[in-house]
């Protein structure tokens, strides 16, 4: 019973680190708007994916990876920051299909790859991830295998129900964005995420 409570603080751990809207936020909203509710969701699940890899790493203390991606953080994050702009810009000029068309093939894998690799290319959250656990007396994998597992797999499945609600909630409301509505989607849409590539870049000076 003890063990399953590490399993409720990575729940609880993982919904508040995907809950705050950000630029995979606005991505997944946008998926969701302009491709269904599959896409958008699978736009999130890349993000909470990645936050599965980093989560594992610091829990498990996998020092030699974290010196990896720190050492090399700076590379990331422009490479990130690049990747974020020019989704802005595509974003921005994007032509909407009709609300009433659904887009399976391959879009759920395309935005699901893109918000992996967006979150994967900040590698300044296995740090966040390692502070956090520290800060709330999360056990180290050293100590206890099962409790580590279970605290990870909590931020995993944490973080899918967030982007669950959140994609719901957005198809929820869909079928009242008429073809215009989507246009000021994208564009306000790819002004935010533009702007949030500024910012990071920025960081980088």
């Amino acid at each position: 019973m003890l063990d399953l409570i590490w399993l409720v603080k990575g729940l609880i751990l993982g919904f508040s680190i995907a809950a705050p809207v950000g630029p995979i936020g606005i991505l997944c909203i946008r998926r969701t708007l302009t491709q269904g509710m599959r896409t958008g969701l699978a736009a999130g699940l890349g993000a909470a994916t990645a936050d599965l890899f980093y989560g594992s790493i610091a829990a498990f203390g996998l020092t030699i990876i974290t010196n990896v991606f720190v050492d090399n953080s700076l590379y990331f994050r422009i490479v990130g920051s690049g990747f974020l702009f020019y989704l802005g810009y595509g974003t921005f000029i994007d032509k909407p299909a009709s609300i009433k068309e659904e887009i399976y093939q391959d879009g759920w894998i395309r935005a699901y790859l893109t918000t992996f690799f967006l979150t994967i290319t900040n590698p300044m959250t296995i740090l966040s991830f390692s502070a956090v656990f520290a800060g709330f007396g999360m056990i180290d994998a050293k100590d206890d295998f099962l409790s580590s597992c279970l605290l990870v797999t909590g931020v995993f499945l944490g973080s899918c129900l967030w982007w669950f609600i959140l994609s719901g909630m957005v198809h929820l409301l869909r079928h009242r964005f008429n073809y215009q509505r989507l246009i000021w989607v994208n564009r306000m849409s790819g002004i935010l995420i533009i702007g949030f590539a500024i910012v990071s870049f920025l960081g980088l000076l």
